[in-house]
Formats: C-alpha cells, structure tokens, sequence
C-alpha cells in the first residue's frame, strides 16, 4: 500500500477496491468511533483504490504563541519530537497569573505557525519540569489516537539516564512499588501501598566517586517514578533536593531522557530518537569521575 498527502487529506492506493467504507480499518489503524466520525463528516472518498482520508485538517491557533528556541529531534506529517530543556514546564498548570512562564507547549506551538503548520499542541507523554529529554507530539487528531493507545499498552519505551547517590553490588534490577501522594507535602510522592502501580527497570552503568550512572527503562508513567523509586532504593538523584538528594554540583535533578522508541502511527517502521547528555548532567559525570 502506497500513501501521499495531500493538503488536509491521507491518499491511500489499495491493491483492490473496498467493499465498505468500515474496510478502511483493514490498511491502516482505525478506531472505529473515529473512523464512523469521519465518515459522517465526509471525511472519505473512494474511488475505486484510491482512498482519501481527511485525516489533517487545518486546525485555529488556541492561543498566540510566543518564540523560544526549539530543538527538534524527529518530525515528519503525523509527529513531532523535541527536546526539551530543563526548567521548562511541558504545558501549563494556571498556576501563572499575568505574564506566564513559557512552556514546551507554546514553543511547539510557535513552531507549528511559523512552519505553516496549522496543528494543535498534542502531548503524548511528560517529563517533569527540571528533567531533560525527548518528548513526542502527535500533530492531529487520528495520530494521537494511535499514539495514546500505544502508550496505554507500553509500547512507546523511554529510556533514561541517573547520576545517583551512593553504590550498590546489585547491577541490574526492576522497582515494582506502588506510588501514592504525599500526605504531608502536597508536591511530594511516595511509595505507598494504597497507591498505583509504578515499574521501573534499572542498570548500573559505571560506579563513580560517592555516585552511580544509571540508566533506566520505565514500564509505568506514574508522576515523579524514576525519582521516588530511586530514593526509595536509598539512592536519590544528585541534586533532586526533594527525595533527598545531594544538593552540590547541579541545580537540578541529575535525570535526563536518553531515548525514546515508537512504532509510526501510519506505517508501523519501529522510530528510535536520542537526545545527548546536557551540559549540566556532562559536568557533574566529569567531576564525580575526577573525585
């Protein structure tokens, strides 16, 4: 099956005419509500093997976006991947009142415009505030779809990196404790019985003066996992202040996302993007090897 876009709308050439519109579902993934709505809006044409599917519509801008420079790992017509830099929130809370602080959001957003792309923000995953690292966006509607059901059945595999306080003998392992809130800090979380599951698979990489370079692999997406789980070890990322980690030689948690790994929404190709160290976590590697 070959495919073309064109303007707002996916051509598909199929090796023989459909019987039905619902058989569309039999080349490319199609949730069926979305497939049925898409019908209904006339969002399909057959013509003999050739199918359109008006599958990227020009979409309004939600709000004037704002520049900030954006590093762009991986983009094609049905998804972004940016990098994004420490201390920029994903997408914004409402907790700025007034001149708000730039987010991940409004820089992709201002990168859809000034590209010519008429497309709304749409985040698959997260990453904290102060963690570095990859981020992958669908760019309309059906992609997010297939992506967000790709994250639901693990799928989508992140892999990330840790400079960690103290050693340890044990060189691989999984975290299988469940998270729940803090009831005594209100931005905090803990391991917790009552909580939900949280999975986190880990490797020491290289043991270092009073640290460890660990990478990790993350099974579940629970809010802060990789930095409650490792605290929960005894051994917390340098610099994240907040599960007890060494305060000196960065400003921040040392946690960045190395790579993440998705299978196209469209034609299935396995897609693997990596984003290097930032200068912070490469500083504190060096001097904790220099120890």
């Amino acid at each position: 099956m070959s495919w073309n876009k064109k303007g707002e709308w996916l051509e598909l050439l199929l090796p023989k005419p459909l019987e039905s519109e619902l058989d569309i579902g039999s080349y490319i993934r199609m949730p069926e509500l979305f497939l049925k709505k898409l019908v209904n809006s006339g969002g399909v044409s057959i013509k003999g093997t050739r199918v359109r599917l008006k599958l990227f519509p020009n979409e309004p801008l939600q709000h004037m976006p704002v520049w900030s420079h954006l590093e762009v790992l991986y983009e094609d017509d049905f998804c972004l991947v940016v990098h994004k830099p420490e201390g920029m929130k994903v997408h914004g809370d409402g907790s700025w009142k007034g001149s708000e602080q730039m987010t991940l959001a409004d820089a992709v957003a201002f990168y859809y415009e000034s590209t010519g792309q008429q497309c709304k923000v749409r985040h698959i995953h997260r990453l904290d505030e102060d963690t570095t690292g990859p981020v992958l966006y669908a760019k309309h509607e059906w992609a997010q779809l297939i992506m967000d059901e790709a994250m639901r059945s693990k799928s989508i595999e992140r892999c990330y990196a840790a400079i960690v306080q103290g050693h340890t003998d044990v060189s691989i392992g999984t975290i299988d404790a469940p998270i729940g809130k803090d009831r005594h800090h209100s931005s905090r979380r803990r391991v917790s019985m009552t909580g939900e599951r949280a999975v986190t698979h880990y490797e020491v990489v290289e043991q270092l003066n009073q640290g460890m370079l660990v990478r990790l692999r993350l099974e579940t997406g629970k809010t802060h996992q990789i930095r409650v789980h490792l605290s929960y070890l005894g051994h917390p990322i340098w610099g994240d202040s907040l599960y007890g980690g060494p305060s000196s030689g960065i400003s921040r948690q040392a946690l960045h996302g190395e790579s993440l790994s998705f299978d196209h929404p469209l034609t299935g190709e396995h897609i693997s993007v990596a984003a290097p160290w930032p200068e912070d976590f490469q500083r504190l590697y060096a001097a904790l090897q220099k120890i």
